[in-house]
């Protein structure tokens, strides 16, 4: 009887050391497990931002060659349509991914933004278009690349929006000035 409170304080003792070492490797597991996603959500968000950039890139080159200017490297669409169909295929497939690991605003953002390159893929497609609904093309694009960017550094803990894009670039108005 007299080494019960001994005993009872041994076993408190064991029941609270495991108690937290529990409480503290879970944590540990959780904070790991939410920085794995982290990385994953930051690689997928680049990969898909890379694969839409190429896409929209081909589309401008095609776009040159029809004749608009805001754009160097004219490509041919006889060369560029069919860079553009891979370049769309590879979008899509990492689109896939985006909608496996993103949060609903960056996926809504993303798909406003993979919509208006679509509208300028769709552009360079039909031929020759005017260029005030090129320039058009293009603002609703880089807002919604903006969007974009906006919604996955949000998503991802990375503090403030990076500067917006402009189009036309500003230094193409300042030399028509």
């Amino acid at each position: 009887m007299d080494q019960l409170p001994a005993l009872v304080g041994v076993v408190v003792g064991t029941l609270g050391s495991y108690a937290v070492q529990s409480l503290t490797e879970r944590r540990r597991w959780t904070r790991q497990r939410e920085e794995r996603w982290d990385e994953k959500r930051f690689e997928t968000y680049g990969r898909y931002g890379n694969a839409l950039k190429s896409q929209l890139r081909v589309a401008q080159r095609i776009g040159a060659a029809l004749g608009f200017s805001d754009v160097a490297d004219p490509l041919e669409p006889a060369d560029g349509l069919p860079l553009l169909a891979e370049a769309e295929s590879h979008r899509a497939t990492e689109w896939e991914s985006v909608l496996l690991v993103g949060d609903a605003a960056t996926i809504a953002a993303a798909r406003r933004w993979h919509e208006a390159v679509w509208t300028i893929e769709l552009l360079v497609r039909e031929g020759p278009v005017d260029a005030r609904m090129w320039t058009k093309a293009h603002r609703l694009a880089s807002g919604a690349r903006d969007a974009f960017y906006e919604s996955a550094r949000r998503d991802l803990g990375i503090a403030g929006a990076p500067p917006p894009g402009e189009w036309p670039r500003s230094w193409r108005a300042e030399l028509s000035d």
